[in-house]
């Protein structure tokens, strides 16, 4: 990871989905470069080891159990970072759901549970948030995907719920930069050592990596420093854009079409 040890000091942050896979390397990347880090996930048991690491690095944290479906357990959990810390500086939007699935065999409850988690959920969170952000400036990451880029077959669901937030990025960010708030969203390709591969890859990791330009997959860190970089000054003039962190995997066919 390549960015200066304290580039986000005295910074908090909520991480959505931080207990795990991507979220947890977010949250372990913010608390290093200076900021305490508040964590949310359906599941509690996905907090305690994250929570003990971001301490373990000097750093406050907090965690919550929260489905992000919810509004009134996304206010529970606002409240609760305003109460303990009275701030907030950086909101990344990383909870989400998925699964394989083909159009045709979607059930409409399937199509918007994934809705409800990646677009209602990134609307909430950011809802919520504003109010804190909005005191001295701050900023909003939504990770997303390449999916609504390509067109993949069985992700007509998240597709469509990564689309979605793209263009919520684009109106938040024209909406509240006056109030010196940043909207910014990330879009992973393919990356390794996730529950999200494991599920989705289908066993074929060394062709997919084999596919993409720079032959190999994604590394959780590499997402973790792109939200490093936007959440610090670094980033300060980027608003309103989704950053495609890929391999140039685009480029090339989908991931999911790749025959082992």
């Amino acid at each position: 990871m390549i960015f200066k040890e304290g580039i986000l000091e005295g910074k908090t942050a909520l991480v959505t989905g931080g207990g795990t896979g991507i979220g947890q390397a977010i949250s372990l990347a913010l608390a290093r470069a200076g900021c305490d880090v508040a964590l949310a996930s359906r599941d509690p048991a996905h907090l305690d080891e994250t929570r003990a690491l971001v301490e373990t690095l000097g750093r406050r944290s907090i965690a919550m159990a929260c489905d992000v479906r919810d509004a009134a357990l996304v206010d529970a959990l606002v409240a609760r970072v305003a109460g303990e810390w009275n701030r907030l500086d950086v909101l990344v939007n990383n909870a989400a759901g998925n699964f394989l699935c083909p159009a045709e065999k979607l059930s409409p409850n399937g199509f918007r549970s994934v809705i409800e988690i990646d677009l209602v959920g990134t609307f909430q969170c950011s809802r919520a948030v504003f109010p804190l952000l909005s005191v001295r400036g701050g900023s909003i990451i939504n990770i997303t995907s390449t999916l609504d880029y390509q067109g993949v077959p069985m992700q007509v669901h998240a597709g469509s719920a990564k689309a979605g937030i793209d263009a919520m990025t684009r109106h938040l960010a024209s909406e509240w930069g006056p109030r010196g708030i940043r909207v910014v969203a990330i879009a992973p390709g393919p990356v390794g050592d996730t529950e999200g591969m494991r599920r989705l890859g289908g066993g074929r990791e060394a062709a997919i990596a084999e596919s993409i330009p720079l032959r190999r997959l994604g590394r959780r860190d590499d997402i973790a420093s792109m939200v490093v970089y936007l959440a610090s000054d670094a980033g300060a003039w980027i608003t309103g854009t989704s950053i495609v962190i890929d391999g140039g995997q685009r480029l090339k066919s989908s991931f999911l079409d790749v025959q082992a």
